[in-house]
């Protein structure tokens, strides 16, 4: 039976989650922005470029069989040892693919001139699938505090890795180097905490009924894969690497927040949901609060870094990258738009709504697809960057209206409270971009106006929280004591 899912359990994991999701992102925040400086945007975009196929194989080799394992009621070792020697059969066979018709895969691309960093590159497949396994099995167990110990622990030695190299001169390779370290170490630390040891044991009608439950939850997976690097494609494609490198390097940043919460987040609530499958009043209550609270958490760091774009990209990357400032923050807002759906995917994944999941995933990618590239071909990165934050408006307001009607929540009071929050951070950050742009020039170094907009944005927010959250502040109070075993404020309403 999977791990015994109570609020304490969820809480827990979702700290430990959290805070490996915070380590591992803010050491990017550091190591990126010094790798920018000494590596040229041609370099980082095509790394962006190569990586992208990678991933997108990764995703699709494991064809679902990793959330398929974590959704099962009972853990049986001939089903886990099938699921490993399938994922790893088409691990290989992916990347011998890749390494094979690297020119052509580059080609399409739009960077011929990449394919030699595709072949080294394909190398990563085995490495992610190879502990696919042994992650569902952590999750099963909810010990994602075991995990996050050696994801930390990767992401340190391979961040130290690529800034040294890039010191020395490696260039792009420093970028390699700095994925295949983190990769293995990964790997060697997901088999250490599971205990799993791999046998020669294979049964094809495990995999086949494995296979049918991760149908649609990879079929998503695939779409939203899709909605989130297809711009890098066309951008690399239409646009040419250099903006390609701009883009990767804005979006690098401006998902450092999002990443911090949601990964850490989805992470633990898909096993959490899937728990609560047949209990729909409670799982809808896990909904509201886990969007409301994680929209009170993010939006205001997006909406924050889009009113702080300008003197960020020029501490962060310095003059060479200074021109990129609008992509950062319509980066950013596109992202902020989207923080109420943050607990959406993993909601219909684990509910067992991966069919819904699945064909709404693919309307949002096509159309996602079609916007950027209609930016991009007919005018610059900051258009192409306009079109998606157009397209995450419309997301948002069908990706609500699609889970709200799966939970049975109306739709109008459900959307209502889940964009609330996100409204508020809105409000603030117009007010901060407003300060900056009539005050700015009074304070003498960029440095000094993020630290400053930093703090007002955040004191305007905690008023405006004040106002408005009441209830769900109320409630989180309610939930602390409730812990703590101290009798729980009535909130007001």
């Amino acid at each position: 039976m999977p791990h015994q899912v109570n609020a304490k359990s969820v809480t827990r994991n979702i700290g430990w989650s959290v805070l490996s999701k915070t380590s591992t992102f803010g050491l990017k925040f550091v190591t990126v922005p010094i790798l920018a400086r000494i590596l040229s945007p041609e370099e980082f975009g095509a790394v962006a470029v190569a990586l992208t196929i990678v991933q997108f194989l990764a995703m699709i080799g494991g064809a679902g069989l990793s959330s398929a394992l974590i959704a099962q009621r009972e853990e049986e070792m001939a089903t886990v040892h099938s699921a490993f020697w399938a994922n790893l059969a088409i691990a290989c066979l992916m990347a011998v693919g890749l390494y094979v018709f690297a020119h052509e895969f580059a080609t399409i691309l739009g960077a011929p001139q990449a394919a030699y960093l595709l072949q080294v590159l394909s190398l990563l497949i085995p490495l992610q699938l190879g502990g696919d396994v042994a992650y569902s099995l952590l999750a099963r167990r909810m010990k994602f505090g075991q995990d996050a110990t050696w994801n930390m622990l990767s992401e340190v030695v391979g961040a130290v890795i690529a800034v040294l190299l890039a010191l020395f001169g490696a260039g792009v390779w420093a970028l390699v180097a700095q994925l295949f370290a983190a990769a293995l170490i990964r790997l060697v630390g997901l088999y250490a905490v599971s205990r799993y040891t791999p046998r020669f044991v294979f049964h094809p009608r495990r995999v086949v009924e494995l296979s049918k439950l991760s149908l649609g939850m990879m079929g998503a997976e695939m779409a939203n894969f899709v909605s989130f690097q297809s711009p890098q494609i066309i951008i690399s494609r239409y646009l040419g690497l250099a903006d390609a490198g701009a883009y990767s390097a804005a979006n690098r940043v401006s998902s450092i927040p999002n990443q911090v919460v949601l990964t850490g987040l989805m992470g633990v609530l898909f096993p959490a949901f899937s728990n609560m499958m047949h209990d729909r009043e409670r799982r809808s209550q896990a909904l509201m609060l886990s969007t409301q609270v994680t929209t009170v958490l993010l939006a205001p760091m997006m909406f924050g870094l889009w009113a702080l774009a300008e003197p960020s990209m020029l501490v962060l990357f310095g003059h060479q990258w200074a021109y990129a400032w609008p992509v950062l923050g319509l980066l950013a807002l596109s992202k902020g738009i989207l923080t109420p759906c943050s607990t959406f995917i993993p909601y219909l994944k684990g509910a067992g709504f991966g069919g819904t999941l699945f064909w709404w995933a693919i309307v949002r990618a096509i159309v996602t697809t079609l916007a950027v590239a209609y930016g991009a071909i007919d005018g610059t990165l900051i258009g192409a960057m306009i079109a998606l934050c157009i397209v995450n408006v419309l997301t948002l307001v069908g990706y609500s209206w699609v889970v709200f009607r799966v939970d049975g929540t109306p739709f109008f009071r459900g959307f209502f409270l889940s964009i609330r929050p996100m409204m508020t951070a809105l409000v603030m950050a117009v007010a901060l971009r407003y300060l900056l742009d009539h005050y700015g020039s009074h304070i003498p170094s960029p440095i000094m106006q993020i630290g400053v907009g930093a703090i007002a944005g955040g004191m305007i927010y905690a008023v405006l929280v004040l106002l408005t959250e009441r209830p769900l502040l109320g409630k989180l109070i309610g939930l602390f004591l409730k812990r703590r075993g101290a009798p729980a404020p009535t909130p007001a309403e």
